[in-house]
């Protein structure tokens, strides 16, 4: 167990009574006023005193601009995931990327019968909820119709489309031993409640994710840890969870990064003032004492280059609104990207192969030294040189020239290409650093820890820097008709 160094979100749980409809659109443009990151809604389609909840996110949506949302979480026995893949894709477009899918495998069985869902055993959801987790994903990414002949679920021949600016991370909500192996194979984030999973069980049920995350080859630091929480603020500390002043849910909470890696903390306010006890006294408290236990002597972007909250950001406009050709131009971005993240894993691989003594220091060097992001080409450079092979365009492109195009075809982008530029010069100071440790190591075989808490800072700064290059430049790359 530990602090997985993701950036720390906060935000609010929104229950979707239908009789606070106006107060609920309220508490989200308040939410974003406040600095929170996030907005979580429930989601019960067969409650019949709720609103809708993809209508209701679609309508905060356009009521803020910069907070993110996610449903929390979908019921995917009454919503078809070829739909909800459609429908999650659609809004992630029109908020700017504001999106993450929250999912379960279903509850309240009674309710989905009675509005004609299947009524399904245990096992039986959990293989359709992974069944809809592999449709969701193939109808985001270009190519070929799909095929999909599951169990549960069946594609013959759909077109993948629309596609989100930016990737959507699937969370999952899981307690029981099959749905958290589940989010260990398949999901981006996993969201427990506080209702339902109280801090003493987070322990035995991270283990259970963290194994199988391993055990798929994945690398469980990957997976956001999402709370759902819920208390009260009062002047002594009571007995339980989150009962007492401000102060004592941020020791709570940051006790839960350092141990679980916690990142994202969804409050469920009682009232407004809640709200702005949350946003104004607990979230500043939980980053700043997070901060202050995590690694900064080797980290020289502790404080500036990737730092989120610094960097440049424009409003999004419509990819989905580009012609097909030009939505695939920006989009070899993110296939690049993915190239990029896969060697990070493969990295992260043979580090342990080299800890287990079945892997060589010095090939592990080698491996380093190949890396895409360590050529001339860096992100936009190798994008650009992988897109003008496909299309048989016989020259070279390096950051030199793509950057200048960009500013040249769009001056408001100049700021951003700025901070990407600071941001590589970052990255490739982290992986100095790596290989340092790297020969270290070849003195001192204990240096491994060194070896290892220097990936996961190199991990945290290049997921980063990459998911916020695809945020601001997928679209504008699909749109420009750059001279490169």
């Amino acid at each position: 167990m530990a602090d997985f160094r993701h950036d720390l979100w906060f935000g609010a749980f929104l229950t979707p009574a239908a009789k606070d409809a106006h107060p609920l659109v309220r508490q989200a443009v308040l939410a974003e006023d406040l600095g929170l990151d996030i907005i979580g809604v429930q989601d019960h389609p067969y409650q019949p005193s709720f609103l809708d909840t993809w209508t209701l996110l679609s309508v905060l949506a356009a009521r803020t601009q910069h907070i993110r949302f996610f449903p929390d979480v979908a019921s995917v026995p009454l919503r078809p995931p070829a739909v909800l893949a459609r429908a999650a894709a659609s809004l992630d477009i029109l908020s700017g990327g504001r999106l993450e899918l929250g999912v379960g495998s279903g509850a309240f069985w009674d309710g989905i019968a009675a509005m004609g869902g299947e009524r399904r055993t245990p096992g039986q959801a959990v293989a359709a909820l992974e069944e809809s987790i592999e449709v969701l994903r193939a109808l985001w990414t270009p190519g070929e119709p799909v095929a999909f002949d599951g169990e549960h679920y069946r594609l013959r021949g759909a077109l993948p489309g629309p596609f989100p600016p930016h990737p959507i991370g699937v969370w999952i909500g899981a307690y029981k031993r099959r749905m958290l192996e589940l989010t260990g194979r398949a999901g981006d984030g996993w969201v427990p409640s506080s209702a339902y999973a109280a801090p003493s069980e987070l322990a035995a049920m991270s283990a259970v994710v963290d194994r199988a995350a391993e055990e798929a080859g994945r690398d469980p630091g990957l997976i956001r840890r999402v709370y759902n929480v819920s208390g009260r603020f009062s002047a002594l500390a009571g007995k339980g969870f989150l009962q007492g002043p401000p102060s004592l849910w941020a020791e709570q909470l940051t006790e839960l990064a350092h141990a679980y890696g916690m990142s994202v903390f969804v409050m469920a306010p009682g009232e407004e003032r809640d709200l702005k006890i949350f946003a104004e006294e607990v979230a500043p408290a939980v980053r700043q004492a997070v901060g202050r236990e995590r690694p900064r002597a080797f980290h020289p972007a502790a404080r500036g280059p990737l730092d989120e909250s610094t960097r440049p950001r424009l409003p999004k406009r419509d990819l989905a609104a580009l012609p097909a050709a030009q939505q695939e131009r920006g989009l070899h971005l993110v296939m690049i990207h993915d190239q990029l993240r896969q060697e990070l894993a493969q990295i992260r691989d043979a580090v342990e192969q080299v800890a287990a003594g079945r892997g060589q220091v010095a090939a592990l060097r080698s491996m380093i030294s190949r890396l895409t992001m360590r050529q001339n080409y860096w992100t936009l450079g190798s994008f650009c040189a992988s897109y003008c092979r496909i299309l048989t365009v016989h020259h070279t492109i390096e950051d030199e020239r793509m950057f200048p195009a960009l500013r040249s075809a769009q001056a408001s982008l100049a700021p951003v290409v700025d901070r990407l530029q600071e941001e590589h010069e970052v990255i490739a100071e982290l992986l100095t650093g790596l290989d340092a440790a790297l020969v270290a190591m070849v003195e001192d075989a204990d240096a491994i820890d060194g070896v290892r808490e220097r990936l996961d800072v190199l991990s945290e700064a290049l997921l980063s820097h990459l998911a916020y290059e695809e945020e601001e430049l997928v679209e504008p790359i699909a749109r420009l008709d750059l001279d490169i």
